[in-house]
């Protein structure tokens, strides 16, 4: 082979490689999951001994979520139910010693003081902050609401990618006119569609996430308010099913009961990203030890703007 036929083969298969790494390096995976620990900190319990108050979460319990926390091994990990920042603390430096590192957390201070919403992980947290001015009308009143929303923005190498972190009211209530606190739980939906919408004017051009336990079903007022508003398509309500099929994320012991109410919302500036459309309910080893919920996971393949 002539030098010169060689000289262009050289220049060709660089040319390929360079365009083959700019391909890399303008693309990023991102895995990020939501889970409600149930109570990472001292609850009302019923345990071997009978019943007792502020007991902590038992040991049992904790080494199993460690466990499914591994298998998950999410980029993004929200939390719901998660105690103060001595347990959050804890969480990660056992994680850590099992070999799950997360360099990274947020812990959201609002009125629930006893259970919080937390995200771990494993790149830096950029521009963190904690929404504790939500507030809605409820019947002749204004409620806030009452856990916050957690924010945080995740750096890739495709570009930023916001998550917004909740925890709806739950279903007990003391009030008949509001029976399961499905009112409630909308007036809190709404507040925090508002605060995303003037965050992001445009959803259709925005990379953003809206997740954790919403106490509601697809179908449910709430669920639907994170949605849309008018018009405006805000975030698309993601399906998801675990390695039989079944979608439940949450089981309600007492009665033996299972439904859907942790949620995955992606804005439509980021859905084309989600991997094959959906998210992942996780069934492995530890999920029924762990917590009563199951973690819903989803991996983004994100591309560079305009590529």
């Amino acid at each position: 082979m002539s030098k010169p036929r060689k000289a262009t083969l050289l220049r060709t298969s660089l040319l390929c490689l360079f365009a083959l790494l700019g391909s890399w390096t303008s693309a990023a995976s991102l895995t990020v999951a939501t889970y409600n620990v149930e109570n990472y900190g001292p609850a009302n319990r019923m345990t071997e001994a009978g019943y007792r108050k502020d007991y902590p979460k038992p040991e049992a319990e904790k080494r199993a979520l460690r466990t499914v926390l591994r298998a998950l091994n999410a980029d993004v990990l929200v939390l719901q139910e998660m105690g103060g920042q001595p347990h959050l603390d804890e969480l990660r430096r056992d994680l850590r010693t099992e070999g799950l590192d997360y360099p990274f957390a947020a812990l959201a201070t609002a009125s629930d003081a006893d259970r919080h919403l937390a995200i771990l992980a494993k790149r830096e947290l950029r521009g963190v902050f904690t929404h504790t001015d939500l507030t809605f009308t409820y019947f002749a009143g204004k409620e806030i609401v009452k856990r916050g929303l957690l924010e945080a923005t995740v750096a890739t190498a495709a570009g930023d990618v916001t998550i917004f972190a909740l925890h709806l009211k739950s279903r007990f209530t003391e009030r008949p006119d509001d029976p399961g606190s499905a009112i409630r739980r909308a007036g809190e939906a709404t507040a925090i569609r508002d605060r995303v919408l003037k965050r992001f004017p445009d959803p259709a051009a925005a990379r953003f996430m809206i997740l954790g336990d919403c106490n509601d079903s697809r179908t449910s007022k709430a669920v639907g308010f994170l949605q849309k508003r008018g018009k405006t398509e805000i975030a698309k309500l993601l399906p998801a099913a675990d390695s039989r099929g079944e979608s439940w994320t949450h089981a309600y012991r007492r009665e033996d009961s299972y439904t859907r109410v942790d949620q995955i919302l992606v804005s439509p500036g980021l859905l084309a990203a989600v991997k094959g459309g959906s998210g992942r309910i996780h069934d492995g080893p530890g999920v029924r030890e762990a917590s009563d919920h199951r973690p819903i996971v989803v991996e983004l393949l994100l591309a560079a703007a305009g590529k």
